[in-house]
């Protein structure tokens, strides 16, 4: 009897001992290292690091017959399928001057705009000399020449842009990259708003009022071609004033970004070359767009550049070696990233 308790003593302590010993040893081991990354490739997100959640991505374009809205609306439905944490759309605006501003003041995460405006935007000059300057304005792509087409119809006996004095003329929406163009060309030409009955109407509007007669000329800055000059064309003969190149030199003395450029014949039933200015279009941002969604979205149009392409044609001067031509503002580090992954920046 003594022997059985002296064995279920000795059971007793040889379980609390154990006890004791497994407590000591779970509180002195080392802690459980962290879990391993997945291996490139693995929980598939376009750079391989992790990226954000129901980023919701909004595109500022142009008027809605323009290359802004078709090319916007492209990209976002790009951003839509590739990313599967973004939630895109398009909004239509009065295009370059009102796209920097929203962008500016962080009411949007991406739009289209000329360089030219973009640099105003960026220095709080020109239109932008009361708003003040957007120094967060950040680059992610430079994309295509926008050309500066002065039209006209037969009759009105507009050949010269000297000629669009005294003449009703449309000179763009307000605060578009369009209106901005209207005044400096015809400042280059020695010609203000005094000397004309200037109308600040859309890329359509222009159109309709002259297909009505109400207006006599128009300023229309955009790739080619212009969808609603193809549709004047349907019922008017269509003349393209030329902006002579010697004349575009005078413009770039005061805005460096304007080149001579040429609208080749046959893209309005024109028979021959047509002289004019031109700046660029890019795509812009600003500093509050993350690192990892700008790389995304970069990334993102350069490799699937052939649904620009096939959206309007104005995407096909789109070249990743010329990313940077024309950026009047300093790149977003998500795009640096993206290009000296891709090999074209040092």
């Amino acid at each position: 009897m003594e022997v059985l308790k002296i064995m279920r003593k000795l059971s007793l302590l040889l379980v609390i001992i154990l006890a004791f010993s497994l407590v000591a040893t779970a509180c002195s081991s080392e802690p459980a290292d962290e879990p391993e990354a997945p291996a490139e490739g693995e929980e598939a997100e376009e750079s391989g690091e992790a990226t954000p959640e129901d980023q919701f991505v909004t595109i500022l374009t142009g008027g809605s017959s323009g290359p802004y809205f078709a090319l916007g609306g492209a990209l976002s439905n790009l951003i839509n399928d590739k990313l599967s944490y973004a939630n895109s759309s398009v909004e239509s605006t009065g295009a370059s001057a009102v796209n920097s501003t929203k962008i500016g003041n962080n009411e949007a995460e991406l739009a289209l705009a000329m360089n030219n405006v973009v640099s105003f935007a960026y220095e709080g000059t020109e239109s932008f000399a009361e708003k003040g300057e957007f120094k967060n304005l950040r680059g992610i792509a430079s994309l295509y020449p926008n050309f500066c087409q002065v039209i006209t119809v037969e009759g009105t006996g507009i050949n010269e842009i000297e000629d669009l004095k005294g003449k009703r003329v449309g000179v763009g929406a307000p605060g578009s990259g369009t209106e901005v163009d209207a005044r400096n060309i015809l400042e280059a030409h020695g010609i203000t708003y005094d000397d004309i009955d200037q109308d600040y109407l859309s890329y359509a509007e222009s159109v309709e009022q002259m297909k009505n007669g109400t207006v006599d000329a128009a300023f229309l800055t955009s790739g080619l071609p212009n969808s609603t000059i193809m549709d004047l064309s349907t019922t008017n003969d269509v003349v393209i004033v030329p902006v002579r190149p010697e004349m575009v030199e005078v413009l770039a003395e005061k805005v460096t970004f304007y080149t001579s450029e040429i609208i080749p014949a046959g893209t309005y039933d024109n028979e021959e070359d047509v002289y004019t200015a031109a700046v660029k279009s890019i795509l812009i941002s600003n500093s509050e767009l993350s690192e990892q969604v700008a790389y995304d979205i970069t990334k993102t149009l350069f490799e699937n550049l052939q649904a620009m392409r096939d959206t309007h044609s104005a995407a096909d001067h789109i070249d990743i070696e010329k990313f940077n031509e024309g950026m009047p503002i300093p790149l977003h580090p998500g795009a640096e990233k993206y290009y000296r992954e891709a090999g074209v920046l040092e």
